[in-house]
């Protein structure tokens, strides 16, 4: 009877007591502001059924007059924003705030014209609804004030 090898039972038994660990805030954060960077190149691929993915079922955004519920009405209005060769504006995050549950996210950022002007910020929360998987519930945009008008 051989005895086992003590350091990889130990290396097993550390692997096994961390795999269930939930991930860290930052972790949280870096998978939201990671999924927001993945949300807008589909903007630059001109890519709107990926675009789709990341919302939710329940998703709102305040893209018009009155506020689209669902993924058919968002996709449906930001339809024209995929149309074109070119993308009409581009985004990124530079703010991502997770709650303490890592349920809930809120990430910020600059919206830039297609010659890398100023024009907009936007300000998304996403729900974590699977293990590692973020889709966006509310998306608000506000205009920048050209002030030099």
């Amino acid at each position: 009877m051989s005895l086992p090898n003590y350091a990889f039972v130990a290396a097993l038994a550390l692997v096994c007591s961390t795999a269930g660990a939930a991930p860290s805030n930052a972790e949280l954060t870096q998978q939201v502001a990671d999924t927001e960077r993945a949300f807008a190149a589909t903007m630059k691929a001109r890519d709107l059924a990926a675009f789709t993915s990341f919302l939710s079922d329940e998703t709102v955004f305040y893209s018009g007059p009155t506020p689209l519920r669902g993924k058919e009405q968002v996709t449906a209005f930001w339809r024209k924003f995929y149309d074109g060769k070119e993308a009409p504006f581009s985004w990124e995050p530079d703010r991502v705030d997770v709650t303490d549950s890592g349920t809930l996210a809120h990430s910020s950022g600059p919206v830039y014209d297609p010659k890398g002007k100023l024009i907009a910020r936007f300000n998304s929360v996403w729900r974590q609804e699977a293990p590692g998987k973020w889709r966006i519930v509310f998306d608000k945009g506000q205009d920048i004030c050209d002030c030099k008008k």
